[in-house]
């Protein structure tokens, strides 16, 4: 499978298509995603949400700012490009085929959910060979669940954990944000 990436070519930031798509594709077969995949890059806009949509493609609508180099606005960072991606494809994995069928819909999601999602994703990445920060995403669970030892037990149970289903990363999370 090839990924798709639009625009093909870029106007106002210095991003490479080829290399979006190339990554995605890699990410794509170590994942064992069974669909294509389209990247939708709004380069208007130096935010970094990022959005998928799940069909028969999966659709990964991301704003510029998530694949842009921290120290050179827009310009294309392999590394954050890589690590957006597969995020954004390990929820998309889930939803498909790991038990995330009755998560609510990405918008619908609040903070704290984002966060324990979002720490579940990482650690994978991490295992994957993905280079992560893993006090970026602590501090992150953290300030959604608190900063107490109920809470870091809740984010090392996440970080280390494969195969959760949505209602086991709910029971971890809820048990980390009520101490």
């Amino acid at each position: 499978m090839t990924a798709t990436v639009e625009p093909s070519e870029f106007k106002f930031v210095s991003f490479d298509a080829d290399l979006i798509a190339s990554i995605a594709d890699g990410l794509v077969d170590v994942l064992g995603i069974d669909r294509p995949v389209h990247v939708i890059v709004d380069e208007a806009t130096p935010l970094a949400r990022t959005r998928t949509e799940i069909g028969d493609t999966i659709t990964i609508r991301v704003e510029s700012g998530a694949f842009e180099d921290a120290r050179q606005p827009r310009h294309q960072s392999e590394l954050s490009t890589a690590a957006t991606l597969a995020r954004a494809l390990l929820r998309a994995r889930d939803r498909i085929s790991g038990g995330f069928g009755e998560a609510p819909a990405d918008d619908d999601l609040d903070l704290r959910q984002i966060a324990a999602w979002e720490v579940y994703c990482v650690g994978r990445m991490e295992r994957l060979g993905v280079p992560v920060n893993p006090q970026r995403w602590k501090y992150n669970f953290r300030n959604r669940h608190g900063f107490n030892d109920i809470a870091d037990a809740a984010f090392e149970r996440i970080w280390a954990a494969d195969g959760l289903s949505w209602g086991e990363l709910e029971a971890v999370s809820t048990a980390g944000a009520t101490a």
